[in-house]
């Protein structure tokens, strides 16, 4: 196994090393692609023509002739209800008992003209003082007691 290009004989134990891989030409690329394209236009020329003569069974004449069509018409018819009476109106009464106490004594003619008696006037609470018309009572007057003025301002049942 000579090499005429080498001037060197290659000992034997060496292999001789593979030529130089070179890119192909892109004309040798060509040769397999464009071949496959023609092919499948052509494949797909020949599927798309093929049936121009056939009709299929659900094809329908151009001129139908007119069929009658069911409609359906729903129509629905709402009932009004009587709207309820009115419930009655109650009212809630409350009677309140007034207990006034009014001591009478007799004046005693002493010519000085009006006494300065006492009046033991008692309230057991406001409502009782409003009912009898004496609100609001201050410090000094009769039926003034500390346990209608809340506030301890010196008028009684202000409120």
């Amino acid at each position: 196994m000579a090499n005429p290009y080498n001037t060197q004989p290659t000992p034997p134990w060496q292999p001789t090393p593979p030529p130089a891989a070179r890119p192909a030409p892109k004309w040798a690329r060509k040769r397999y692609v464009l071949p496959a394209l023609a092919l499948a236009l052509f494949l797909g020329v020949g599927i798309g023509a093929g049936d121009q003569g056939q009709t299929t069974n659900d094809a329908k004449p151009t001129a139908a002739k007119p069929q009658p069509t069911v409609t359906v018409t729903a129509t629905a018819t709402a009932t009004a209800t009587p709207e309820p009476e009115p419930a009655a109106t109650v009212t809630a009464t409350k009677t309140v008992k007034v207990t006034r106490t009014v001591t009478a004594q007799a004046e005693a003619d002493t010519g000085s003209g009006s006494g300065s008696g006492s009046d033991n006037t008692y309230y057991a609470n406001c409502s009782e003082a409003r009912a009898a018309g004496a609100a609001p009572i201050h410090r000094g007057e009769p039926g003034y007691a500390s346990h209608l003025d809340r506030d301890n301002d010196g008028v009684a049942c202000d409120s």
